[in-house]
């Protein structure tokens, strides 16, 4: 009886033991668990992603351009340090990017569109083609105000106002489609000021412009004093390239003596039609956006890294070697702005569509 109820005795502890080893067990994989779940779930979403910006234009122009040295720095400012790679999509004076982004894209935060904000105004006077809504874009921010200028080949002999007011024909000018300030600010100036002018569109980016403008195809062009100034810095150095009017409310610093276009319009529909077929658009011109339905925390977060990126030192450097001007809007700003053009008086709107459709 002693041996058998000391071999139960054993049996118990044996048993107890057993239970206790497998409780400790139990809470340490809980523990290990629980902690794992958490550091997974505080890690950035961005860790180990990929970003893409979306160019609505082909590569070597100004859009291009200023995507490229965003994507070198933004990564930075990103928790998780993702990669930003920048994919070039262009068609219809940027148009397909647009609509890619808006009906396509995947909206994760992972996917950043940047097309011409002229654009918006091109969904206002119902441009055949669009595919979106400006309004349900999420607006990152834009880098730079506009300010667009009229530039021309010396070997054109358009070299000042005064030329080109004079010319016996018409001013062949390269524009990349509808919505794109290279086409729609001569169509303006022509309806405005008259300018004897005749718009060459198609092309596939402002590079394609430079080029034929340079082979004696087209004279010049009207687009981004930021990107004329970067792209075509050679000939504007050199004097083979001009710029000759500036289509800005207030002229650029660095050329304070190339005269303004609305002080040349003689009537106040005039002065109308340049403030707000040029100068308000001018300033939604390069917009970074991302699709409808965005997860606001990732939209904030770009938002916010992007500003950052902005005032970075480095970012700063980089964009002054490249010649781009930096003067930001943030996103609320930018999608307050694309929200005003929605409030044109009708009349307005109606003599717009005739002039840049």
């Amino acid at each position: 009886m002693e041996q058998g109820s000391l071999l139960n005795n054993r049996s118990r502890v044996s048993g107890i033991r057993w239970l206790q080893g497998w409780i400790i067990f139990s809470l340490y994989l809980s523990i290990t668990l629980t902690f794992g779940a958490l550091a997974s779930a505080q890690e950035p979403f961005y860790k180990g992603k990929t970003v893409r910006i979306v160019v609505g234009f082909a590569p070597g122009g100004g859009f291009d351009t200023y995507s490229r040295v965003l994507a070198r720095h933004m990564g930075r400012h990103i928790p998780g340090g993702p990669t930003i790679i920048v994919d070039n999509m262009p068609g219809a004076a940027s148009l397909v990017s647009a609509n890619h982004v808006y009906k396509v894209a995947k909206p994760d935060g992972l996917t950043i569109g940047h097309f011409i904000g002229g654009l918006f105004l091109q969904q206002l006077l119902q441009k055949p083609g669009v595919e979106f809504d400006s309004r349900k874009f999420e607006f990152i921010g834009a880098p730079v105000r506009d300010h667009p200028a009229c530039a021309f080949t010396k070997a054109s002999g358009i070299t000042s106002m005064e030329k080109w007011t004079a010319s016996k024909t018409p001013v062949k000018l390269g524009g990349t489609g509808a919505g794109s300030n290279t086409d729609d600010i001569p169509k303006v100036l022509k309806e405005a000021l008259g300018l004897p002018l005749q718009l060459i569109t198609g092309y596939k980016g402002t590079s394609a412009v430079r080029l034929a403008a340079d082979s004696g195809e087209l004279a010049g062009g009207c687009w981004g004093w930021d990107s004329i100034r970067a792209t075509w810095r050679s000939a504007i150095e050199s004097g083979d390239a001009v710029v000759v009017l500036q289509t800005t409310p207030e002229p650029a610093p660095d050329l304070a003596k190339i005269p303004l276009a609305i002080n040349f319009a003689k009537t106040d529909d005039a002065r109308q039609l340049i403030r707000v077929g040029i100068h308000n658009i001018s300033a939604v011109i390069r917009p970074y956006v991302l699709p409808p339905a965005t997860p606001k925390e990732r939209v904030q977060i770009l938002q916010k890294s992007f500003l950052e990126t902005m005032k970075d030192p480095e970012f700063l450097a980089d964009a002054k070697k490249s010649k781009l001007d930096v003067e930001p809007l943030a996103g609320g700003q930018l999608g307050k702005m694309v929200g005003e053009l929605f409030k044109l008086k009708p009349g307005l709107v109606t003599k717009l569509k005739e002039i840049l459709q």
